[in-house]
């Protein structure tokens, strides 16, 4: 495993992280999710990500009897809060109430007294920003979170942040999540150059663009039982992919080139991201120990231009890099 600094900050992550987004608490039995996060542990991951919203706050639940009687301070723990966790109009969003009282419940359920990095895990028009970041610093100055991020923000929302952390004197933000793939690239033309110059790490979800970089759905197929594209919850996410004309095809052309960088597809996609000097960390999931001992063999991968022009010509065309698709609720309902 190989190890990079969050941003400009003090923390190091590994370069590959485990999350839960689909599995802990729903796709995965918790016997099996455990088997993953330890194998995650064997490899040399260091770094875990969840949210209080997976599986309705079940995965968060599971990862921390996974971890439970690893020591503390030998792994980086992170979680979000946002979307709703709960019925009532005050469970979601970003405000001081939600904030406090879903941190103290994630620390519950993930069992420790404090959380490495909290995000925001999208952006809430409905609560002034000054009051979001005050209640994220008090929780950085009470000891319960170490430093802060935010998933799925644009490059205004982030650069209104640090600006409001500046004037206000607050704990200011140290990473980004955003979806980064070879086929989403969104954030490379406004979110990254932005966080580049302010210290700002990416951690990279969905690198494998939801398995369809894998190269196991194949054109004209039906999708393997068991697959993302099954599942109720995640399936909208690979399925934008799946309709999209001729991309199950091109993705079929990856493989010769993964097959010359001595990877799987998988790790070839893990491996390519990696590549971006502001990407602290890509998260993988699993749903077995094997997935997570394939990822990892990305850790340290160098590709070199010409390989990496290969993969943009055999993907010319199914490449989105508008940075307007970045993800922004008009609202908490």
């Amino acid at each position: 495993m190989e190890f990079r600094h969050l941003g400009t900050s003090g923390l190091i992550v590994s370069e590959i992280a485990y999350g839960n987004w689909l599995t802990h608490g729903s796709q995965v039995e918790e016997d099996q999710a455990t088997a993953c996060v330890h194998a995650a542990l064997d490899a040399g991951i260091t770094t875990f990500d969840t949210a209080d919203v997976y599986a309705a706050t079940k995965a968060e639940s599971v990862l921390g009897r996974a971890l439970k009687g690893i020591r503390r301070e030998s792994y980086e723990l992170f979680t979000k809060v946002y979307w709703p966790t709960g019925p009532g109009m005050n469970d979601r969003g970003l405000s001081r109430k939600h904030i406090i009282e879903s941190c103290n419940a994630s620390l519950q359920r993930l069992q420790t007294d404090h959380i490495d990095l909290y995000q925001a895990h999208r952006y809430d028009v409905e609560t002034p920003l000054e009051e979001t970041m005050r209640a994220f610093d008090d929780l950085v100055r009470q000891g319960k979170v170490h430093y802060i991020g935010v998933s799925e923000w644009t490059a205004p929302q982030i650069a209104d942040a640090l600006r409001i952390a500046k004037e206000m004197g607050l704990e200011r933000i140290v990473s980004s999540q955003p979806q980064y793939s070879m086929l989403w690239r969104v954030i490379e033309a406004e979110v990254v150059p932005l966080c580049q110059d302010a210290g700002i790490g990416q951690i990279v979800w969905s690198p494998i663009a939801q398995g369809v970089l894998t190269g196991k759905y194949l054109p004209g197929q039906p999708v393997p039982d068991g697959s993302r594209a099954t599942d109720e919850r995640g399936g909208n996410f690979v399925r934008r992919f799946l309709d999209t004309p001729g991309l199950l095809e091109a993705v079929q052309n990856l493989k010769p080139i993964a097959d010359e960088a001595g990877l799987s597809m998988a790790a070839l996609a893990v491996a390519w991201v990696l590549q971006n000097p502001n990407v602290s960390a890509a998260i993988i999931g699993a749903s077995r120990p094997e997935q997570v001992k394939d990822n990892v063999t990305a850790a340290g991968v160098k590709l070199d231009r010409g390989l990496m022009a290969k993969i943009d010509d055999v993907l010319a065309g199914h490449i989105e890099s508008d940075p307007a698709k970045t993800e922004v609720p008009a609202g908490r309902s």
